[in-house]
């Protein structure tokens, strides 16, 4: 089965809705584990995240649940898989691609208005981000404000009105606070020297490298993104490993 690209639907929206349906029609019974996320991603035609994605929606619908270290399973029969999707939460691989269309062009332009007060301002806000002596939120909160600094940089109410959208989003969406949350339990956070590099840029008064510093730096986001959610898999593929290791030792009578 591939999913249906629907104008209307976010991909892993659409997802969900095929995964929904199927479990409604009995494909999926109550108690049985779901295929592995690379298995869904191959017969759904799509790629990892957006199943990752659409399995945390099906999980807080109260659809499925996912047991650490186990797999995915089917919960209850749920309400029609209809409604699934289109109150969705925006997902984060979603948000950081916008963040990475629209904020590598403020960082642009404002590498071309910057002044040496704004730098002065981007730099305290870089050194609260790497003060390791605060505590996580104060240090999240400066990074917010570095971004929210840059597109005021440009002048432009337009553009800080849209990155500040996004901003809200990610706390807004129960599924960029899941997946952001598993890449700090992971140990990862916004790292000082990636902003250091688009600082530096608007320092240079350089466009270029000012939107590729951005672009790289939320492109790595994602990247560690996958990282952190990337363990959840393979703790899951170790213990049906483990199962299938002690059901064959069972079967043949010995022991592990």
């Amino acid at each position: 089965m591939r999913v249906p690209r629907d104008s209307k639907d976010r991909l892993y929206q659409s997802v969900v809705r095929q995964l929904g349906q199927a479990i409604e029609a009995g494909a999926y019974p109550v108690g049985t584990r779901l295929p592995s996320e690379r298995d869904l991603a191959e017969q759904l035609g799509v790629s990892r995240p957006v199943v990752r994605e659409a399995i945390v929606v099906l999980q807080n619908s109260g659809m499925v649940e996912i047991r650490h270290g186990a797999g995915v399973f089917v919960r209850a029969k749920a309400e029609s898989a209809g409604s699934f999707g289109m109150d969705a939460d925006a997902g984060p691989f979603e948000v950081i691609e916008a963040r990475r269309l629209l904020e590598g062009e403020v960082a642009a332009l404002a590498a071309e208005l910057v002044t040496d007060r704004q730098i002065a301002e981007l730099e305290t806000l870089l050194d609260r981000l790497g003060d390791m002596r605060l505590d996580e939120a104060t240090r999240e909160q400066a990074d917010r404000a570095f971004h929210l600094a840059l597109a005021r940089v440009t002048g432009n109410d337009v553009l800080v009105n849209l990155v500040e959208m996004l901003w809200d989003i990610r706390y807004q969406s129960s599924l960029c606070a899941y997946f952001f949350k598993r890449a700090r339990d992971a140990g990862i956070e916004p790292v000082v020297d990636e902003h250091r590099v688009v600082l530096d840029a608007l320092k240079a008064r350089d466009p270029e490298a000012a939107r590729k510093g951005m672009r790289d730096h939320l492109a790595l986001v994602t990247k560690n993104l996958l990282i952190a959610t990337e363990e959840d898999v393979r703790e899951r593929a170790r213990l049906r490993v483990e199962e299938r290791r002690f059901d064959f030792a069972r079967r043949a009578g010995v022991s592990v």
